[in-house]
């Protein structure tokens, strides 16, 4: 691999809450390696290439949301990369429209059925600090350390048994309040549940940016990306990501 390319997807309408900030970590903590990494920003005037190394997608309000969904299934890019198992990381709006179905703007919208899930409303919004402990499922493996985030979404998202959580919730709301999580028959593994994880496709509530105050995360979705094991990565040493995250986590 020459270059590393990430794409950030469709920054126009899923660039509400600062996600954008995760393809640059991405870039940053490649090229501090040596490695060569370039961002590639798609537009709704734009094509999503299918052959990108990595793909991340960002928060957004309902009108927004639908937009990007109608591109998305329009083209079919993403769906050919995930197809071809290239690592995905979706945040808040992103993940909702790689689900089955989404509530938005007073309607259910179908999502692109890359995650099994679907996201109906909270009786009240979550918002505020978020930590998890990560499940350690499928393409999530090799996460050791704990997940902080900010969310901030009237989501209920419920997963299907072809997604498994991205973490456990230790503080915060997650994917789901009780209310959401008790009209489904499986509650108990709703209830504690944040973010999804299928196939190559990571996705979480958690904003921050999510890979700025989770570097473990970021260096897995780069080892993903590379088709290394994440102990293969030279490990960075950069003392204010520490400090930031210990203040977070206290």
């Amino acid at each position: 691999m020459t270059t590393l390319n990430i794409g950030l997807i469709l920054l126009d309408v899923l660039g509400t809450y600062g996600d954008d900030g995760n393809a640059l970590v991405l870039r940053q903590r490649a090229r501090m390696r040596g490695i060569n990494a370039e961002i590639q920003r798609v537009t709704l005037d734009d094509a999503v290439p299918s052959n990108l190394d990595l793909y991340c997608l960002g928060g957004g309000e309902d009108t927004a949301q639908i937009l990007a969904t109608e591109h998305l299934t329009k083209d079919g890019g993403l769906q050919t990369a995930a197809a071809a198992g290239r690592p995905i990381f979706a945040v808040c709006a992103g993940l909702q429209v790689l689900g089955d179905s989404f509530r938005a703007a007073g309607r259910v919208i179908d999502g692109l059925g890359l995650i099994d899930a679907t996201t109906v409303s909270l009786q009240k919004r979550a918002i505020g600090e978020v930590e998890t402990t990560p499940t350690r499922a499928g393409f999530t493996a090799e996460l050791t350390e704990r997940l902080t985030g900010f969310e901030n979404h009237m989501g209920a998202t419920l997963l299907g048994p072809d997604a498994e959580p991205l973490g456990r919730v230790v503080r915060g709301e997650g994917n789901t309040d009780v209310w959401a999580a008790s009209e489904n028959t499986d509650d108990q593994r709703q209830q504690f549940a944040e973010g999804a994880v299928q196939g190559s496709i990571i996705a979480t509530y958690m904003h921050g940016p999510a890979l700025a105050r989770n570097p473990q995360l970021a260096d897995l979705m780069l080892a993903k990306a590379m088709g290394v094991a994440l102990k293969d990565l030279e490990p960075l040493d950069i003392d204010v990501i520490d400090r930031l995250r210990a203040e977070r986590l206290a």
